[in-house]
């Protein structure tokens, strides 16, 4: 492919040029069309640059999904400066620890995630000004109201103008605070240059599922480039005016690439939903109608358990898409057997920007696989010992990948980007298997295999077996210790609504495991619960299910 040398912020300004009055935004009822995301991004740019924000700086983003995370995403970027996204359920101690190793120097967050902020204060080390956004929406009449306000030209000189705030004794401890209007409607000048496509646009964490956080560095021709693939892909591509949900956090690294960014390259338009609920994303999709939908597995459990699911219009949907975690077949075949539309898996990490394979969305997937690599994507499966002898088709290794979407490595960790940056290729710690075909699947994390009586057993193994169990509705596995096995299976179900946990519920799951997998597959263990732990991804968190 041929991809456009530009940045994100010149993307954006392309599709508000070529197409001023589509779309971009639908948020509780209310939209922004691209005319008014550029104007609202830019006067960001000048508030930032005014509060003395260049670039290189770091700026922290604590949100849940809303119209202000897109604008001031873009807006960091137009500034020069460099966004570090922030889940908005982290407490005090993980948004410290994430902004004190970014030397995050301003922190915009949403009002009611002021407290957490508050309590962070103490322990940071750089943060000198938080802007909390005070609108609780953007409501058409205030939509208007700031384009009204802000619709003057902005004049592009001198990049330093503007009225910038002091550095503050003892800033770590109180920040200055300043309100989302504040920003916006603060005078001073739109830079005059854009940063260039080789500058760092993310410093984006990595989930810390399976170890300590660590901030990819992600160019902006890091994800022009994987916004382009991904859209391609999808599209063959044709230019479709996507209409998708923002259902996943946009502060996660799939939602930030395959919803906002891909939206933007394509000009298209992005239904934002706070957070996934199933009823509410129920209605979105009944009454707008989107053309694709990009979810995890925990999603489509909850749509495949929703009475009366195909009355909610999913013909629409062009392709629904599954990241993040692996999707179980069953799943996928539930799925599509229940609302008739096409559930295709996906595969990437925060590290490649994220995505470097899908299955074709024309004709069948093939069962358990995450597809083939997109374009300009190479992808390997290395040996698990020494991670320098590729295996032959059908065999078990470490998938190593080699792209333009790579990262540049982690922030400040040059030993650990090292470990996984080795001679063009990313190391992703997860075990695979390539067909004849070309077709990869992910078997699990190395971290995550569980070694018994000499056997490897891989969870997702054990997992897809029991999504399978009819009285099963959400499943994970773990490794336990086991004095004679060295380790042996634990399985955490939650069961479906009207089954009764009990000894001989866990009796009949293992007595199912056991005519499906060889003997020291079958979990030892059952533990029933109402909910397990997730991500804010969806993805099952095992560390958290090996402390309960």
């Amino acid at each position: 492919m041929t991809y456009p040398n530009i940045t994100l912020p010149e993307m954006l300004e392309r599709t508000a040029a070529k197409s001023p009055e589509a779309t971009a935004l639908i948020y509780q009822g209310a939209s922004i069309n691209y005319e008014q995301l550029l104007t609202h991004v830019n006067r960001v740019a000048v508030g930032l640059r005014a509060l003395g924000v260049g670039k290189g700086d770091r700026v922290a983003l604590m949100m849940p999904n809303c119209p202000q995370f897109v604008i001031a995403y873009f807006g960091v970027l137009r500034a020069g400066g460099i966004v570090t996204a922030t889940s908005s359920m982290y407490t005090a101690r993980e948004v410290a620890h994430q902004w004190n190793d970014a030397g995050a120097k301003v922190v915009i967050a949403d009002r009611r995630l002021h407290s957490v902020v508050k309590a962070a204060a103490p322990q940071l080390n750089s943060v000198e000004l938080v802007v909390l956004t005070g609108m609780r929406q953007y409501a058409p009449s205030q939509f208007q109201a700031l384009a009204a306000l802000l619709s003057r030209a902005l004049p592009a000189g001198d990049t330093d103008g503007g009225h910038a705030v002091a550095p503050r004794a003892g800033r770590a401890k109180s920040p200055t605070l300043l309100t989302w209007n504040d920003l916006l409607c603060r005078p001073g000048q739109l830079p005059a240059e854009f940063p260039m496509p080789t500058d760092i646009a993310c410093l984006q964490y990595t989930g810390g599922t399976t170890g300590t956080s660590k901030g990819a560095m992600l160019t902006h021709a890091n994800f022009v480039i994987n916004a382009c693939q991904a859209t391609n892909w999808l599209t063959g591509g044709t230019e479709r005016k996507e209409v998708s949900v923002a259902a996943l956090p946009l502060f996660h690294i799939y939602a930030m690439t395959c919803v906002m960014i891909a939206a933007v390259y394509a000009g298209g338009t992005v239904i934002i939903l706070p957070r996934f609920e199933l009823r509410a994303a129920l209605n979105v999709i009944r009454r707008h109608q989107p053309t694709i939908y990009h979810g995890v597995p925990t999603m489509y459990v909850a749509f495949n358990n929703a009475p009366n699911v195909q009355r909610y219009g999913f013909h629409s949907l062009r392709v629904c898409m599954s990241g993040g975690a692996p999707l179980p077949v069953e799943v996928r075949q539930k799925f599509e057997a229940l609302t008739g539309g096409k559930l295709v898996e996906g595969y990437g990490l925060t590290e490649t920007s994220p995505v470097t394979h899908i299955n074709p969305p024309g004709g069948s997937p093939k069962t358990g696989s995450i597809g083939l690599p997109i374009a300009d994507t190479e992808a390997r499966i290395m040996d698990l010992e020494t991670g320098t002898r590729e295996m032959p088709v059908g065999e078990i290794g470490e998938i190593a990948i080699r792209g333009p979407q790579v990262m540049k490595g982690y922030w400040k960790k040059p030993d650990e980007t090292a470990l996984v940056l080795r001679n063009g290729w990313l190391y992703t710690g997860d075990v695979a298997k390539k067909d004849e075909d070309g077709y990869f699947y992910i078997v699990d994390r190395k971290k995550d295999m569980i070694i018994a009586g000499g056997y490897n057993i891989y969870p997702r193994e054990v997992e897809e077996v029991l999504f399978e169990c009819p009285r099963i509705k959400e499943a994970a596995v773990i490794g336990v210790p086991d004095s004679y096995r060295g380790e042996t299976v634990k399985a955490f179900v939650v069961l479906k609504e009207g089954q009764t946990p009990s000894q001989d519920t866990a009796d009949e799951i293992i007595a199912f495991c056991r005519e499906r997998m060889a003997a020291y597959k079958v979990p030892r263990l059952v533990v029933f619960r109402d909910s397990l732990p997730k991500s804010g991804v969806g993805k099952y968190l095992r560390r958290e299910l090996r402390n309960l």
